[in-house]
């Protein structure tokens, strides 16, 4: 999983060709030239990878692609909602630097207290998710203007200050 950044979903379809749609959280308008392969994970930490014909930019969030074997409507189709991965250096070469995505990877310290790496990024209208492991489960921290103190890029750290008892909730009995 260490390898693999989750960057979105297959939201659908495009043409007749076999092109899809892939629905990104990079924080820029890109077209992904360049990119060779995706991920899609078909069982749980088991990605297959689907190599990229052709891209092209649709909007801010979106991206045409093209991949390899797809050739029409209906095969295609069974890739629509599946969840979209890339490897690290991919990833880091398409994300935008300030996008709440670009935490993914990078090591949660609360009160100076390391509390666990950041797993995923849920991006929700008025603040962003980052799950992260914290004892063993899975614990969504919330990031707003209040929680976050700073986030230091070249040690990819991030300090919060939690509300107190926040952390408790996620703690083994």
């Amino acid at each position: 999983m260490k390898d693999y950044f989750s960057i979105g979903k297959i939201a659908a379809t495009h043409g007749l060709t076999g092109e899809v749609v892939l629905e990104h959280a990079l924080g820029k308008k890109t077209d992904l030239k360049g990119l060779q392969t995706i991920f899609i994970e078909e069982k749980r930490d088991s990605f297959l990878p689907y190599f990229v014909e052709s891209t092209s930019a649709k909007n801010e969030a979106e991206v045409y692609l093209k991949l390899e074997g797809f050739n029409n409507k209906e095969s295609a189709r069974r890739l629509s909602q599946k969840e979209v991965w890339l490897l690290k250096v991919d990833f880091d070469k398409y994300a935008a630097k300030s996008s709440p995505i670009s935490l993914l990877g990078y090591t949660m310290i609360n009160e100076g207290e390391e509390i666990g790496e950041v797993v995923e990024v849920i991006e929700q209208p008025m603040q962003v998710l980052c799950k992260i492991i914290y004892k063993g489960n899975e614990a969504l921290i919330p990031i707003h203007e209040e929680s976050l103190e700073k986030i230091d890029k070249k040690k990819k750290l991030v300090f919060v200050n939690l509300p107190e008892g926040l952390l408790d909730i996620y703690s083994p009995s």
